[in-house]
């Protein structure tokens, strides 16, 4: 008489990627429901593709890179396992000092490498009216910090809905609920690249 073959150990659930979204109104989703959001969208799409994440919305709309920095310890809970961080454009906006951008973010992403939690760095471009030097200096922050410290970058957060009035609120600073998919949609390679590059994890 066949013996019924006994199951085998059941299979372990993947590990849930925490990953937090550190940003402005840009990731906080100004003038949007909650879940139009930038962080919320991101998830949905990561799930859809398989990946098994959580992401915080840590974006406070106004925020700066320095406003970034000094809530950084508790926007960024222990056991997160990666940083979206999306700063700069309130920098530009009121024509700071590309230097002190620069110096913020690098501390940022040196006390988040310090804590063992890798960045995907999200950059930003200077409004063109603030002239060409500004525009220099502030474009190059983002390339230059991710070469030097070795991270995943995103070139431009805003890139597919720059300056589109269809896809933007009508400040033409902010996205619409279809301009944030459309951000998502653009960034999600991306980010699955930077979860490739994420430590195994028990």
């Amino acid at each position: 008489m066949a013996q019924t073959p006994s199951p085998g150990p059941a299979p372990i659930p993947a590990r849930t990627v925490k990953l937090v979204a550190l940003g402005d109104s840009l990731t906080a989703g100004y003038n949007l429901p909650g879940s139009a959001a930038f962080a919320p969208v991101l998830e949905r799409a990561l799930r859809e593709r398989g990946h098994s994440v959580e992401i915080v919305n840590a974006g406070v709309s106004g925020d700066t890179v320095q406003g970034g920095l000094e809530r950084l310890d508790w926007s960024v809970a222990d056991g997160t396992d990666g940083v979206i961080l999306e700063l700069g454009a309130n920098d530009a906006l009121r024509g700071l000092d590309p230097a002190v951008t620069r110096k913020g973010l690098e501390a940022i992403i040196t006390r988040l490498k310090a804590r063992g939690i890798p960045v995907l760095l999200a950059g930003m471009y200077a409004p063109r009216n603030l002239g060409p030097d500004y525009a220099k200096r502030f474009d190059s922050i983002y390339p230059e910090l991710a070469k030097a410290h070795g991270l995943v970058l995103y070139p431009f957060f805003l890139e597919g809905i720059a300056g589109d009035r269809a896809l933007n609120q009508p400040d033409l600073l902010h996205p619409t609920a279809e301009g944030v998919r459309v951000i998502v949609r653009n960034i999600l390679p991306t980010v699955e690249r930077f979860l490739a590059t994420l430590p195994a994890k028990p």
